[in-house]
């Protein structure tokens, strides 16, 4: 797997880009301008790597617009060491860009090739996750509470079984709304019972589903 010049000059490029569209956060573009993002997608769609778009990947899932994955991270706030529960690992660029910035990844899919084949390039990469096949309205209890909780697939309330795994000070960043368009929301656990919600901006994301799909 290689990076080159060329794609190093167009990530500048979309940083450049995603600096004129109101991302500020120093550090998640340096993760951007670091991480290649065209060896998560299908070879088809190379020429659209740099492009600030989504694209279909397997199993009928999309790569994230570096766009909306920007707003989800920066909505983050990560900082180094902070253990971050991913919901959806689809490409695995996401997972990535976390591990970049410092954070302990923990991500769960439910499509076993994408589980499989995002590992395969995180590790091939030098990056660590810890990476789980499973149902992520489940998460897992048993490696938080979590600093942070990103989803990264469109659901119509937010999952009880998550907030629970959130730490109190930390935040969960969810897609709400039905399959036309979604509010990107935060909650922030303030205290073992409160949260607050805020929103930012109107996305469009494939839907949340429950179970597991093995193939």
């Amino acid at each position: 797997m290689t990076d080159s010049f060329e794609a190093k000059g167009k990530r500048k490029k979309l940083v450049a880009e995603l600096r004129q569209k109101g991302i500020s956060d120093e550090e998640v573009l340096r993760a951007i301008d670091t991480v290649p993002r065209h060896l998560f997608m299908d070879p088809a769609f190379l020429v659209h790597a740099y492009v600030d778009k989504a694209f279909p990947i397997t199993s009928g899932q999309t790569i994230s617009q570096p766009y909306t994955v920007a707003v989800q991270t920066c909505l983050l706030r990560v900082n180094k060491r902070d253990k971050i529960l991913e919901i959806g690992t689809g490409s695995g660029y996401q997972a990535a860009i976390l591990a970049e910035m410092g954070a302990k990844v923990y991500t769960i899919e439910r499509f076993r090739e994408l589980f499989i084949k995002a590992q395969r390039t995180l590790t091939s990469l030098g990056y660590t996750a810890d990476f789980f096949y499973g149902d992520g309205y489940e998460g897992k209890p048993q490696y938080g509470p979590f600093d942070g909780i990103i989803i990264t697939a469109a659901a119509q309330e937010v999952p009880q079984t998550l907030l629970q795994q959130l730490k109190i000070g930390g935040r969960l960043i969810i897609p709400l709304g039905n399959s036309g368009s979604q509010v990107m929301t935060v909650v922030e656990r303030t205290g073992p019972n409160s949260f607050e919600y805020s929103s930012h901006g109107s996305f469009v994301f494939v839907p949340m589903l429950k179970g597991t799909v093995n193939g």
